[in-house]
């Protein structure tokens, strides 16, 4: 699914613009992108921009937005007298919310369930304990009769407790693993979660700024950066927890890491190899998918579904 943003991240780029052409080099390389197509310019990271880039951009009706290198925002520059954020932000606001978080809690359970019979078939040792595989699963077809907000997030937290309790059994104890916690974190594979999130957290939240949606105005998750906790927890699975506990069972040496009653903090080396294997299996399409979505669904009442993989 095309996007009308176009994003520039890491360090280093210089970005020039032409009558028609907004122009990208870096790393030795020059990437060309018709103005015309970039409705919303993203900026992530270190780079040198011209002057042309901003004038040319907000002339043509186009914004362009600043993020630190994690995908924190920072600013934003819009054209004069732009009002479509406002648009956007109250079209959330008057969203039927019901609607959307049933349709994120099934997605994030239905990738849990998934996520906890790949690893069972993996592993090729039992990991259920018996009856968990039904609690899980009734608690997905529970979801459809609950009118509730606060039962919708009750039976999500529930399969959220349970599925990382159920994956705790995969790794070795002497890791200290034995449920998802808060910060600060006192064990290792729970701040390698942190992590992983918190890089799924930046990648989508530039991707929602991209599409001038509100990240503070959730549907399932309420705070700020709601809206996007509510579009990555369905993504979890796949694109972190995979990698993260793949890690975990194939052993981590103790120099890696330093746990104490305070908090753990990950080696140099781990980190790299950490986010080296969440850079392999986070999906900016697929995240990118999952946002137009949601903009189609708020602003041209299409229907709202949860991407995986494979659907899009």
């Amino acid at each position: 699914m095309p996007v009308p943003w176009y994003l520039v991240s890491g360090f280093g780029a210089h970005i020039k613009a032409t009558p028609r052409m907004l122009t990208i080099q870096k790393n030795g390389r020059t990437e060309t992108v018709p103005l015309s197509q970039v409705r919303h310019l993203l900026v992530m990271g270190g780079h040198t921009l011209h002057t042309s880039v901003i004038t040319k951009l907000l002339s043509a009706g186009a914004s362009i937005s600043f993020f630190l290198a994690d995908g924190e925002p920072v600013g934003i520059l819009r054209p004069y007298g732009d009002r479509f954020d406002e648009l956007m932000w109250d079209a959330q606001r008057g969203a039927f919310a019901h609607s959307y978080a049933l349709a994120l809690a099934k997605g994030a359970t239905h990738a849990r369930i998934l996520e906890v019979v790949q690893v069972q078939e993996e592993c090729q040792e039992k990991i259920l304990y018996e009856g968990e595989l039904e609690i899980l699963e009734k608690s997905q077809h529970e979801l459809e009769f609950l009118i509730r907000m606060e039962e919708i997030r009750r039976i999500h937290r529930l399969v959220a407790d349970m599925y990382y309790e159920i994956l705790s059994r995969t790794i070795p104890p002497e890791l200290g693993f034995r449920r998802r916690l808060p910060r600060p974190h006192t064990d290792v594979v729970n701040s390698m979660l942190s992590c992983g999130y918190g890089m799924l957290y930046g990648n989508m939240c530039v991707a929602m700024i991209g599409a001038h949606l509100d990240p503070d105005l959730g549907l399932l998750h309420k705070g700020r950066g709601g809206l996007v906790y509510d579009l990555i927890d369905p993504l979890k699975p796949v694109m972190v927890d995979r990698a993260v506990f793949s890690m975990a069972r194939e052993g981590l040496l103790p120099e890696e890491y330093e746990c104490s009653d305070a908090r753990c903090v990950l080696s140099d080396e781990l980190m790299q190899r950490l986010t080296g294997r969440i850079r392999e299996t986070l999906d900016q399409e697929l995240i990118e998918t999952q946002v137009m979505v949601l903009r189609d669904a708020l602003m041209k009442k299409t229907d709202f579904v949860v991407c995986r993989p494979g659907n899009r």
